[in-house]
């Protein structure tokens, strides 16, 4: 009986030693889950991607208002199975969006469909891309062509429409696939958002910064890739999957009301500055424009580009016409002995229909 207490002093003190050694260690397993910057990180070359399974895919989701209420997975359902089947190895899905106007047979997603397949090793990419319809018209010709398709129904403006440029209609086309980028980052993938009025001609991964947290287009590049003055074009970025991302995006998208009533470029320009300087440090890579070439700072060389945006043009059918010169050049040029390429007489077109809508805004 005179052990006792004695035994009962050393079980209290190993009890004391592992509440000690619990308290200790729970803060910086926290500091350490706050710090992960991955969402489920992955180690397969970008450069490398593979082919992805070709059955289709559907699912559907509604955006009402501004979207920012409830940032619950069951307001995009069917998004996480779907994913898996379109992502990379490396856990990346390249988006694109649609309305019923841009899906239409002849118009945009069928010149953007037939860049992929004629490009240079982009053909295979086609099965990494998830279009995002955002109503059912789109939908239904997304189903009719493309193996992966997930509507993201906009109510609360007719979006079905051309829409042109800074109209209310087309200011929520362009915030609501904010909130389904926010949700695949979440889920932990990697994504590159393209506009669908881009022409791939190469494979654009080879020529973007993985070390970035977000590689941007530009209007006009100032040479300088990590000079936060460049103008940026959220019509075509890398974004990788890692918790400061994932705030990056929330907060974006919660800017909206700080500069209303404008688009999300425009936004993003106002607060990339921020991003890149507060607790985020955000770390930014503008893509060069002679190899993401656009209608703004237009190049005419053909032996480096990888994509051919027609920004810096209003209305869907100019975009449509210069875009099919565009594609018939390109044609051309790769039907081509490499001789004959590398001679120099092939130039891009001049978007003569883009550059005269930018003078009757």
């Amino acid at each position: 009986m005179v052990g006792c207490p004695s035994l009962s002093k050393q079980h209290n003190g190993v009890s004391h030693s592992v509440a000690f050694l619990l308290g200790a260690l729970l803060p910086t397993l926290l500091l350490f889950f706050l710090a992960s910057d991955r969402l489920g990180e992955k180690l397969a070359s970008i450069s490398n991607l593979g082919n992805g399974s070709g059955h289709q895919q559907m699912s559907h989701a509604n955006i009402s208002g501004d979207g920012m209420a409830g940032e619950k997975e069951d307001r995009f359902p069917g998004l996480a199975e779907l994913l898996p089947k379109v992502a990379t190895d490396d856990g990346t899905v390249i988006i694109t969006s649609v309305n019923e106007a841009w899906a239409a047979p002849g118009s945009l997603l069928d010149l953007f469909r037939e860049g992929f397949k004629n490009g240079e090793g982009t053909a295979h990419l086609l099965n990494h891309t998830l279009i995002v319809a955002v109503d059912p018209g789109a939908l239904a010709r997304c189903e009719a062509v493309h193996p992966h398709c997930y509507l993201l129904e906009v109510k609360s403006a007719n979006v079905t429409s051309a829409n042109r440029f800074m109209t209310k209609s087309y200011l929520e086309l362009v915030w609501a696939k904010l909130s389904l980028q926010q949700r695949v980052l979440e889920l932990g993938y990697n994504y590159l958002f393209t506009d669908v009025d881009i022409m791939w001609l190469r494979n654009p991964f080879r020529h973007i910064n993985l070390y970035a947290d977000m590689a941007v287009s530009t209007d006009r590049f100032n040479g300088k890739a990590e000079d936060l003055t460049n103008a940026p074009n959220t019509g075509f970025y890398y974004v990788k999957s890692t918790n400061r991302t994932v705030e990056m995006l929330r907060r974006w998208r919660a800017a909206r009301s700080r500069f209303p009533p404008t688009h999300d470029q425009a936004v993003f320009n106002e607060i990339k500055g921020e991003l890149a300087a507060g607790e985020l440090q955000i770390k930014f890579v503008f893509l060069e424009t002679t190899l993401f070439d656009g209608f703004c700072q237009f190049h005419g060389e053909m032996d480096r580009v990888c994509t051919m945006h027609a920004n810096c043009c209003i209305g869907l059918e100019n975009k449509v016409h210069d875009l099919r010169n565009v594609a018939a050049v390109w044609k051309n040029y790769t039907s081509q002995p490499p001789s004959e390429k590398m001679s120099g007489n092939f130039r891009w077109p001049v978007p003569a229909k883009c550059e005269a809508s930018m003078g009757q805004r």
